[in-house]
């Protein structure tokens, strides 16, 4: 399919570079696609009153681990500053991550965390990667000289807090970041980009939720820098998507299997919760427990299995995301709804705001 009809301007200004306070007073943008008008303006925290009591909210536990570090890369005598993205665990020591300068990195060198601005290593902090695979689009395969726990913590302590890179080019992280990028109920470390549908929750918003007899069920998927890159491809059959690992538990899934048994709507919060239940999902509709990687690539055309509504910010033009919500609710519907919302001064992407969507028929 060629990629152009995704395509849309987007003012800069309607980037969102700080989220909403308090988080559920973003706006939402309701889009019912069988309906003769399908946009109806609300706020997140009416989400209790859009849904019917019975439904079940999925939402992505991920927790955002500090993955952007900066080196040294080390060649003989010679030294050069890198930036390396961390996007994919591979193992207890090593991961794939995107370089930059890519140019400045081949296979079998070491690249050093934690030196000063001298360029000096400071021994209490140090850590070494080597380079052991390079592949396309900058993207690296590094094994790290600590594993497990122990390379967890020097993550911890050397690495910066991802910000998005529309967010990046016109500010640097700070502490606010470091709260404001995660979600309330954020749990398994391992994302290097947070399920942003799901920032605008707080507890008294799942109070309200629980109230009216809405159910939530959590399952883990480990977003990847993968999530940020455009498709380069003119044609979405060209687009290679990058995987990430997650996780639904047989309890999970059991749950789900009884809820969608009785009538009751499943309603992913996130694309990354969508994309994760279709993974898992067969074409009878049954959701089976799942572990491991998933790079499913949701395009106009896909017939959904498991998910009924979706919560889910506004994306990026030409983007694999904003191609999933016009699969899910039709594309002519989505680029109006696009339209209306960018008329309307809705704030874009990871810090802006939200919309409900509900799958056309």
């Amino acid at each position: 399919m060629d990629i152009a009809p995704f395509d849309f301007d987007l003012p800069e200004e309607r980037i969102a570079l700080r989220p909403a306070e308090p988080r559920d007073s973003a706006r939402m943008l309701v889009v019912r696609p069988d309906q003769a008008s399908p946009f109806t303006d609300r706020r997140v925290s009416d989400l209790a009153d859009l849904l019917a009591p019975g439904d079940v909210l999925v939402l992505n536990d991920t927790r955002v681990i500090p993955s952007r570090l900066y080196g040294l890369r080390l060649k003989g005598e010679t030294a050069a500053r890198v930036e390396i993205m961390l996007h994919k665990r591979l193992g207890a020591d090593a991961w794939l991550a995107f370089g930059r300068p890519a140019k400045k990195l081949a296979v079998g060198d070491v690249v050093r965390f934690g030196h000063n601005a001298a360029g000096a290593a400071c021994q209490a902090v140090r850590l070494d990667a080597r380079v052991v695979g390079k592949g396309e689009g900058g993207e690296v395969e590094l094994a790290f000289e600590l594993a497990g726990p122990h390379l967890d913590e020097a993550v911890m302590r050397l690495g910066e807090l991802p910000l998005p890179p529309y967010i990046a080019g016109k500010r640097g992280a700070d502490a606010r970041d470091a709260v404001d990028y995660q979600t309330v109920y954020a749990r398994e470390a391992g994302a290097v980009a947070a399920p942003t549908a799901g920032l605008h929750f707080t507890d008294s918003l799942f109070a309200r939720l629980a109230g009216r007899g809405i159910g939530r069920e959590f399952v883990t998927l480990h977003v990847g820098a993968g999530t940020f890159l455009p498709v380069k491809a003119q044609n979405t059959d060209d687009h290679r998507m990058h995987a990430e690992w997650g996780t639904i538990s047989p309890d999970v899934a059991r749950r789900l299997n009884a809820a969608r048994a009785a009538g009751r709507r499943i309603v992913a919060v996130g694309t990354t919760s969508l994309r994760l239940l279709e993974s898992a999902t067969g074409p009878d509709g049954v959701v089976q427990p799942f572990s491991g990687d998933t790079a499913i690539f949701i395009t106009p055309g896909y017939r959904f299995s498991a998910v009924d509504i979706l919560m889910t910010n506004f994306h990026l033009p030409k983007s694999t995301l904003f191609m999933l919500v016009s699969a899910f609710s039709g594309l002519e519907v989505m680029r109006q709804a696009y339209a209306h919302a960018i008329a309307d001064g809705y704030r874009f992407y990871s810090y802006g705001d939200s919309s409900l969507l509900f799958r056309a028929s």
